[in-house]
């Protein structure tokens, strides 16, 4: 009890001092400076700061449209896709995130693109920076690898179906094709390649659950899920033959 008295007028005394205590001593100082910052344009003075500030613009908008670069342009539909479509076949949606396949598929993708970004880099980024060529010729000389990547993973049919579409005046060759015209026949052959994909995946998965279902209705035992019985087997089949290398071996190389 003597504790207990002794704690309580500790705590009584500490409040009745912050009562006391006069506000200016723990008033927040009247001015804090703020250092200023400044993106626009007008306040530029020299040709040298306007590019500057229009390089600044340029990269704050690539940056806004990376995501769907990264979507549209590259390996990572098909991967993507891919993933999902092995998800559901062995039917572990729970057991396998999608934070995990995602990020898989980020770095496969930056794998596979990676010699078309060096040649992109080489011959647009780096001379359009050292001021060797202009902007127009950096963007013409950028896109030459992406189309030529995009060409080769496109069917004819589907790129034949687009150029149609946008009435293009002229001869339409594979150096001269626009990217809007290139991009959206490469998501629509890349949807269709992982389909293809997804349904070879699907046919032994498919086979195993077959097998398991009909066995438990030989044997009555209706009320049992089949997929509990069946998903065991998915991954021991999946393990030892191991899928994952082959799998992303498959994957990598049809890029070839």
């Amino acid at each position: 009890m003597k504790k207990l008295t002794r704690l309580l007028l500790i705590f009584t005394s500490v409040f009745v001092i912050l009562l006391i205590v006069p506000r200016t001593v723990w008033a927040a100082p009247e001015s804090i400076s703020v250092p200023n910052i400044n993106l626009s344009i007008d306040g530029s003075s020299t040709p040298t700061d306007y590019v500057s500030n229009i390089k600044l613009l340029i990269l704050l908008t690539i940056l806004t449209l990376l995501p769907s670069f990264l979507v549209m342009m590259t390996s990572f539909t098909r991967i993507a896709v891919t993933f999902s479509f092995l998800k559901s076949a062995i039917g572990a949606q729970q057991s396998i995130p999608n934070q995990v396949l995602i990020g898989l598929a980020l770095f496969l993708t930056i794998f596979i693109m990676a010699p078309t970004y060096n040649e992109v880099n080489e011959k647009a980024l780096k001379p359009y920076m050292e001021n060797k060529i202009t902007q127009e010729q950096a963007i013409e000389e950028g896109a030459k690898p992406i189309r030529k990547f995009m060409l080769k993973q496109t069917r004819q049919k589907d790129l034949k179906l687009f150029v149609e579409i946008a009435n293009l005046e002229g001869e339409i060759t594979e150096d001269n094709v626009p990217l809007y015209v290139v991009v959206p026949a490469f998501a629509i052959s890349e949807l269709k390649t992982a389909f293809t994909i997804g349904f070879l995946l699907y046919l032994p998965f498919l086979i195993i659950d077959i097998v398991v279902a009909s066995v438990l209705m030989s044997m009555g035992m209706f009320m049992l899920p089949p997929v509990m019985i069946s998903l065991p087997f998915k991954l021991l089949l999946f393990v030892m033959v191991d899928g994952w290398h082959l799998l992303v071996k498959t994957l990598i190389t049809s890029f070839t």
